[in-house]
């Protein structure tokens, strides 16, 4: 489906890491007090920021594996599952802050009478404290994170559950991500997408995923729309 600028929108859905926030030196410390407590080499931050969005899960996979999509020893996985979880509940917000110009972005949009949605792949444990912490929470109308409904991105449920949640169709909403699985979600719903240039995207330029526009600040996003009457 092509769409056409400025959108027509009623609701702007943002995910969080690597879009909103920039969780990494968190995520990463949590991995690496993780790693340590079971004897393993730790990684460095740049390695690490690859592995974000897909969900706690996968991302403990990568960190005792190394790699994407390898699978661990089952016997390893449930226990470091367990370790990361509990050091990043003890520190989700202490290192991460909101990108250069998203509390600034969050304003605008408010302001221009768009209903605002959170959706992540991050769960709710870690999703909720991590905004209210940084005061963001008061911006959004809903928060989806990614253990709130059966399927997560790059499923689109949380899309048309939002969707629903505010009494639209997709096509008068938008998902502002960074990564391919942003794309993906966008694209099943049938839903715009504009993507950040700054996001992690497992290291991939996000403009080979295609996406409606691609900006390099938060900031740019409210010229590519209007409030759907």
């Amino acid at each position: 489906m092509k769409f056409s600028f400025p959108l027509a929108v009623k609701m702007v859905l943002i995910d969080l890491d690597g879009t909103l926030i920039d969780t990494v030196p968190d995520l990463a410390a949590a991995a690496n007090r993780m790693l340590a407590d079971l004897g393993r080499p730790q990684w460095p931050l740049e390695r690490i920021r690859t592995w974000i969005g897909n969900g706690v899960p996968r991302f403990v996979k990568r960190a005792l594996t190394g790699e994407m999509w390898a699978e661990p020893d089952a016997a390893a996985f449930e226990p470091a599952l367990a370790l990361f979880q509990k050091r990043y509940a003890a520190d989700v917000s202490g290192r991460s802050r909101p990108f250069p110009g998203a509390v600034e972005a969050l304003e605008r949009l408010s302001a221009m009478g768009f209903s605002l949605a959170c959706i992540t792949n991050k769960a709710e444990a870690f999703t909720l404290p991590l905004l209210k912490d940084l005061e963001l929470d008061k911006y959004f109308h809903l928060v989806l994170s990614g253990d709130s409904l059966p399927k997560q991105k790059p499923d689109p449920l949380p899309l048309t559950h939002a969707c629903r949640h505010f009494g639209i169709t997709p096509d008068h909403g938008v998902l502002v991500g960074d990564s391919s699985n942003d794309v993906q979600a966008a694209r099943a719903a049938g839903m715009p997408v504009i993507c950040v240039t700054y996001g992690y995207n497992h290291g991939q330029d996000i403009r080979e995923s295609h996406p409606d526009a691609a900006v390099d600040s938060l900031t740019e996003v409210p010229q590519y729309l209007k409030l759907y009457a």
